[in-house]
């Protein structure tokens, strides 16, 4: 799939395809000229031969970790990234959908199993990853949510010293350049920082009856970001005048002409070179131009590389499960539960629900000239709605105590098919078979309506990651194991339950809300509705919310399955660290870039504590 085929998503080829595709590109240069959109990105030939700190991924970790680290004038930094930079066709949010399946997602998809993804091609969840300068925030839905208080805290208690809610509370505040007035202003919030922070400026009319769904089953709205947790908000994001806000845009472009920050891009990292004998990092190697290359560390290697692909670079490397390693070929360094207690938030799609006026966001409402220059000119219209994403919810099931301000449901609230056009290029990107998608979604594509996605907060279920193979180039085995436990299943059940109730209320019943009436094909022997149908629908429409985490847990010594501890250095390795998503000992209770953001900016500061206290 091409940049045009990204923005134009469902729209045939022909003559208005190509007029709607030059007037774009032609703004967007105009806007991006402006901005100065280009990244640095160093040749090999004037790469250095050692670096004080080499970084592997320039994803959210790793653009957050090079900023700050860049900061100490007397120490060069590298960072190296698989991918290439990004284009300003992939800072259109409402498009983030349609980003899945391009050249910046690694298109990863999890081994098949007969529990979940059951309607998608081969059995297999989709399971995007971003392989571009800025990783997973270039591709994301962008939604700024930082988790549970109660999450935090929950870290600390596993030995985690310094990673309460009082301890990080500092570090997403430090990033955050939130615009809302009535949120900068709270103890929770603050402005100048790198990151912009703020809601879509365009909202379809259903987002209010959203919010006041919410009220008449008992809900406030607040800010999930503040004081408490449980109730229903307008979404925030990652946004900045109506465009992505990337970690690379963020955190990146604003120092791109400090002379001790190397980028290099299209750099696959393959190994990290370790001293056998002293157990030291002191350097990567990595394919670049189809050549392989060498650089060394003076003080640390910093692996960012994401859940996935930090977890196979350290099994690699020699860091890893015995047993795997062996299995591989792959020398023992050290023997450690690298890729083992992965969490995801699984979620549920085809919750879509239609509507008896022409309100909410389809095709026609996104390819059209007039929004197309609302949105490049003024940073308006309903190009700037994430990924399609208006509205969030955290809410208590049944098994939850409403009293404890700790959710275990989060629902996405849509104004559309999830997506820019609701015809078969998304549901196809999204991993469904064609024979799915007729039976189910084909007499509604491009029909008014909205979209309920409640996801699993804090799944018990746990699954693992695996090497196929010793070469760094085949894909590691992705086992999530949803539902193993069945707790599980029976909160999501208890998520389709409360969706459907909330299309009954007076707010969306104004609007004729009524749910698609077409049952999924393996579901139509069970009465519609009924426990056991919410459940067969589950299993059948799994979908990943793309917040993969934990293969690298952080913990203290005394914890058998602890990669890192909690300053976040390789256990029985020198030298050598993971920040990113995969060191959470526990999924977070929300979106997980915000919580990663956190992490590096942390991260960083105990690099700096370490090494400009001993002067090393």
């Amino acid at each position: 799939m091409d940049v045009a085929d990204i923005a134009l998503g469902g729209m045939t080829s022909g003559v208005t395809k190509s007029v709607y595709w030059i007037l774009l590109t032609t703004l967007l240069y105009i806007k991006y000229a402006v901005d100065d959109y280009a990244a640095k990105n160093i040749p090999s030939e004037a790469l250095m031969s050692s670096y004080d700190f080499i970084i592997v991924g320039g994803g959210s970790a790793g653009s957050v970790l090079a900023n700050r680290l860049s900061e100490i004038e007397d120490w060069n930094v590298l960072l190296l990234e698989a991918g290439g930079d990004g284009s300003e066709i992939y800072d259109i949010p409402v498009l983030a959908g349609n980003l899945q399946l391009t050249q910046i997602d690694w298109k990863y998809k999890t081994e098949p199993n007969k529990n979940f993804c059951r309607a998608m091609e081969g059995g297999q969840c989709n399971w995007p990853r971003g392989k571009v300068i800025g990783g997973t925030s270039m591709l994301n839905y962008m939604l700024y949510i930082r988790g549970n208080k109660k999450d935090y805290d929950m870290w600390e208690q596993l030995g985690n010293t310094g990673w309460s809610y009082d301890d990080v509370l500092q570090y997403f505040k430090k990033s955050e350049d939130n615009q809302n007035p009535v949120y900068a202003q709270t103890p929770y919030h603050s402005t100048g920082g790198y990151l912009t922070v703020q809601e879509a400026p365009w909202h379809t009319p259903l987002t209010t009856a959203f919010i006041q769904a919410g009220l008449e089953m008992g809900y406030e709205n607040r800010d999930i970001n503040g004081e408490r947790h449980t109730g229903f908000m307008f979404a925030q994001g990652t946004i900045r005048h109506g465009s992505r806000c990337s970690t690379a845009k963020a955190f990146l472009r604003p120092i791109r002409t400090r002379k001790n920050l190397h980028v290099a891009m299209e750099a696959h990292v393959t190994k990290i070179l370790i001293d056998p004998s002293s157990k030291e990092a002191y350097g990567v190697e990595f394919v670049r131009d189809g050549k392989t290359l060498r650089v060394t560390a003076k003080k640390e290697v910093i692996v960012s590389a994401g859940s996935i692909n930090s977890p196979q670079l350290l099994m690699l490397s020699g860091i890893g499960p015995k047993e795997q390693l062996l299995k591989h070929g792959i020398p023992v360094i050290q023997d450690l539960r690298v890729g083992h207690n992965l969490q995801d938030h699984v979620g549920v799609g085809g919750l879509s629900f239609l509507v008896n006026e022409e309100i909410t966001l389809v095709e026609s409402r996104i390819y059209n000239i007039q929004d197309m220059l609302g949105y490049t000119i003024f940073g308006d219209g309903p190009l700037t709605l994430l990924g399609g994403v208006e509205g969030i919810a955290f809410i208590n099931s049944k098994f939850m105590n409403s009293s404890d301000d700790f959710p275990d449901i989060e629902l996405l609230f849509l104004a559309g098919a999830a997506c820019s056009d609701g015809g078969r290029n998304f549901w196809k990107i999204h991993g469904l078979t064609n024979n799915f998608y007729d039976a189910v979604f084909s007499e509604i594509n491009n029909k008014h309506l909205w979209t309920l996605l409640p996801m699993l907060l804090r799944p018990k279920s746990k699954g693992f990651i695996a090497l196929r193979s010793s070469n760094p180039f085949d894909y590691p085995l992705i086992y999530p194991n949803y539902f193993e436990q069945p707790e599980d299943m029976a909160t999501l059940v208890e998520a389709a339950k409360f969706a459907f109730e909330m299309s009954k209320t007076s707010a969306f019943r104004r609007y004729g809300s009524e749910m698609n009436p077409k049952p999924f094909p393996a579901c139509k022997n069970i009465s519609m509705y009924t426990d056991p149908y919410w459940e067969c629908m589950i299993r059948e429409y799994s979908m990943t919310i793309y917040h993969p985490t934990s293969t690298c847990k952080m913990g203290p010594n005394s914890d058998p399955e602890a990669v890192v501890d909690p300053r976040l250095r390789v256990y029985g390795v020198d030298r050598l660290r993971v920040i990113d998503a995969s060191i959470m000992p526990n999924i977070v209770s929300g979106n997980t870039n915000a919580p990663v953001i956190m992490i590096s900016e942390k991260g960083s500061d105990m690099i700096k504590e370490e090494w400009l206290k001993n002067k090393i």
